[in-house]
């Protein structure tokens, strides 16, 4: 016989400074796995707390509520014979420590801190904690009185140990240390750990899942091992979705998967593998040599076996057979993450539902369709007899304790909890009053659609009483900032309007409660594929997400993009249209078709027979030009000049020196007049590496000075070009060279 062990890793739906409700699922997760068989059960990262508590980590009150919380979870009687790992945050001789506590039978084993921490994008981990700098080094931690009154402890290991059981060892990662060029994993793979466990708070961006399954394939192809992946899933009170998908990995093979997106608050995956297994994988001469070479790590003794005892042996039980891993496509996953990341908004939160203008354009459409995603999924989760999700769902929708209502179709859930509206002037065409009044007639969203320009016209007639001076649209004969003023307006208005709406529609609509509706923006967002001349100073990665608008400035401050949550703010314009084309067909929305071939305008300008309002007019530069900006900008972090110097390789064939200089000096003349509108964006779902918000990924200033000195160098270097006779596109010359 083998030596079989069931083991259980878990996604759990925390919130951040939920004590008890996290307790509870950390509780029930524990049940859940020892009704399995599992010996040893594996957390999410600062799974007590939530992971979202940021600043809150520099709070006393924090780390006293954990150990509180602890002191219920090592008592309860459901959480004893096995072995658990929970994380949680600790200080220690006064230092903040991001960790984890492993206990068996009311008796903590080892504390174990996190090494290496995340500190770029979304997060900021040095800001609250400390990484623990000494290797395989081991100290007393004094344990708190709390605690240690049911543990009979004094004091308890602190450190990087690994853990001995009388049939096998293991070790723990977390999070972040599986994406380091030298984890844990590696010494303690050499070191005869045959067991890891990793608990992250890990967060959904597209295609991230893919990263994760090969890192973890690989430590484990590498030099062999079972490899325990817990991850917490939902949204725990910030702009991140956990996307859970806790899984099992066995020497390179995936044998156990959590869901991706899932409205559980406690999922548990288990797997019986075999210790022998990676054994015999480990008979590779090389690596024993480089094993024979590793210094030894701290081995805490722990008297109870993981794998069945022979008597309790079953000799018709097999190790879990390898499965192939699953993976959404990126289309879906804009679908499930960001509905997933509403849901939990708004189950929490105590508002009645989620308020849209719905424009008639494309962005506007994407938001409004992964809401109807979120009533989707919500229907899902009550066919599947989810009982949480009916409870919620019924108290979103004020429904009494004692109801019985049982919702049929997405869309009775969705009139219940969506509202759209279509808010016209006299520029409004047609076409996108239609589309927008048929959109909300497929997903069932409430919907109410009228124009406001008396609005419009009693404001404009106050400012015309009181300065005696009739603004004009440029159209009309009138000036530039007459024509931004009178844009302005309108848009600011429908910010207004958007509010007052949300506060009154759930009264108007005999909602009992009195909760208001949740604003929703749709900003406008943008990709572009790097090219391979871009690839190579930049980035591996192929594409990019930004919202070009915000960086260019093309978006008026506190006007319609002023909302209380954004779903699409860092998803890409070129997904988001896969997206769309997506929902048309697996949504059965043939609506959608229309979205995808409309033409995009503000609609704040008059139409006239020479005349319709175009975006890219607007900005004075295309779509494609601003990606190119951005990216440059964003990522490739170049400033004016070496900007000029990288369009001139880039875009020599098509345009002349002065031409890139003309077009390089009005994007950042643009992008320093308007850097301040980035410090009033509306807190949106994070699903890429990068974001726009200032406080988040790009921590600039937002009062910029004339770029002079690089303008001067952009002048000069244009009229040597110039002198050598490189005066249009290299398409349309012969070939200048420099001296």
């Amino acid at each position: 016989m083998g030596h079989f062990v069931t083991l259980a890793t878990c996604s759990l739906n925390q919130w951040a400074l939920d004590f008890e409700g996290n307790a509870e699922r950390i509780i029930e997760s524990i049940r859940q796995a020892k009704a399995a068989g599992a010996t040893l059960r594996v957390g999410p990262e600062l799974e007590i707390t939530g992971y979202g508590v940021l600043d809150g980590f520099h709070e006393g009150d924090t780390f006293l509520h954990s150990w509180e919380m602890l002191a219920r979870i090592i008592d309860h009687p459901d959480c004893q014979d096995i072995v658990v790992d929970v994380g949680m945050p600790v200080r220690h001789r006064n230092i903040r420590y991001n960790c984890r506590v492993i206990f068996f039978n009311r008796k903590i084993i080892l504390i174990r801190p996190k090494m290496w921490l995340a500190n770029d994008g979304n997060y900021r981990e040095h800001r609250h904690f400390t990484a623990w700098a000494r290797p395989q080094e081991v100290e007393d931690y004094y344990l708190e009185q709390i605690v240690g009154k049911i543990t009979g402890q004094y004091k308890v290991p602190f450190g990087d140990a690994v853990i001995s059981t009388l049939d096998t060892c293991f070790g723990l990662e977390t999070c972040e240390e599986l994406f380091t060029p030298n984890g844990p994993h590696i010494p303690y793979g050499l070191a005869g750990v045959e067991i890891i466990s990793n608990s992250s708070g890990s967060h959904h961006e597209l295609k991230k899942l893919d990263t994760r399954i090969n890192l973890i394939a690989q430590a484990t192809k590498l030099s062999g091992g079972i490899y325990l992946y817990a991850n917490q899933q939902g949204c725990d009170g910030d702009r991140l979705y956990y996307d859970g998908c806790a899984m099992i990995v066995v020497n390179g093979n995936v044998v156990a998967q959590g869901s991706q997106f899932s409205l559980n608050d406690v999922e548990v995956v288990t797997a019986t593998v075999d210790i022998e297994d990676v054994r015999t994988y480990r008979a590779s001469a090389s690596r024993n040599m480089q094993a024979s070479r590793q210094s030894p790590y701290v081995r805490l003794d722990l008297e109870t076996r993981l794998s069945r005892k022979m008597e309790d042996a079953d000799p018709g039980l097999q190790p879990s057979e390898p499965i192939q891993p699953r993976y959404h496509a990126p289309e879906e996953e804009i679908a499930l993450g960001p509905a997933c990341w509403l849901w939990d908004y708004l189950r929490r939160c105590g508002a009645a539902g989620y308020f849209l203008p719905l424009s008639g354009g494309i962005d506007s459409c994407a938001t409004a369709v992964i809401v109807h995603s979120m009533c989707c999924e919500v229907m899902k989760g009550i066919s599947q007899g989810n009982q949480q999700v009916l409870k919620d769902v019924r108290r979103v929708c004020a429904e009494p304790e004692d109801s019985t209502w049982f919702p049929s179709t997405s869309q009775e859930i969705c009139n219940r909890i969506f509202h759209t509206s279509f808010m016209g002037t006299q520029n409004s065409s047609k076409e996108t009053r239609e589309r927008s009044k048929n959109l909300a007639n497929d997903i069932g969203s409430y919907h109410v659609d009228f124009n406001f320009d008396t609005v419009i016209t009693a404001l404009m007639n106050v400012f015309t009483v009181v300065t005696n001076f009739q603004p004009r649209f440029t159209v009309h004969g009138g000036g530039r900032a007459e024509n931004a003023a009178l844009q302005n307006v309108q848009a600011r208005l429908r910010m207004v309007l958007s509010y007052l709406f949300a506060s009154l529609l759930p009264t108007v609509r005999q909602r009992p409660g009195g909760g208001g509706l949740l604003v929703l923006a749709s900003s406008n967002v943008d990709e572009w594929y790097a090219n391979s001349s871009l690839k190579l100073v930049l980035s591996s990665k192929s594409s990019f997400s930004l919202t070009l608008s915000s960086l260019r400035g093309y978006l008026t401050k506190y006007d319609a993009s002023s909302a209380d949550l954004n779903p699409i703010g860092s998803i890409s314009k070129v997904d988001l249209k896969k997206f769309i084309a997506w929902s048309r067909d697996n949504l059965s929305l043939p609506i959608l078709e229309e979205f995808l071939n409309a033409t995009p305008t503000a609609e704040l300008e008059p139409i006239t027979e020479t005349y319709v309002q175009s975006d890219e007019a607007d900005m004075g530069m295309t779509y494609a030009e601003l990606s190119v900006f951005g990216l440059l900008r964003k990522v490739g972090k170049l400033g004016p000049w070496s900007m000029y110097e990288k369009l001139l390789h880039l875009w020599g064939n098509e345009f002349s020196p002065r031409e890139i200089y003309e077009k390089t000096r009005h994007f950042f003349y643009n992008y320093a007049i308007n850097r301040h509108k980035l410090t009033t964006l509306t807190p949106s779902y994070h699903a890429e590496q990068y974001s726009p918000e200032d406080n988040r990924h790009d921590l600039r200033q937002f009062l910029y000075p004339p770029f002079t000195w690089a303008y001067k160098k952009m002048e000069e270097n244009v009229k040597f070009w110039e002198s050598k006779g490189w005066t249009t596109g290299k398409a349309q010359r012969k070939s200048v060279k420099a001296d």
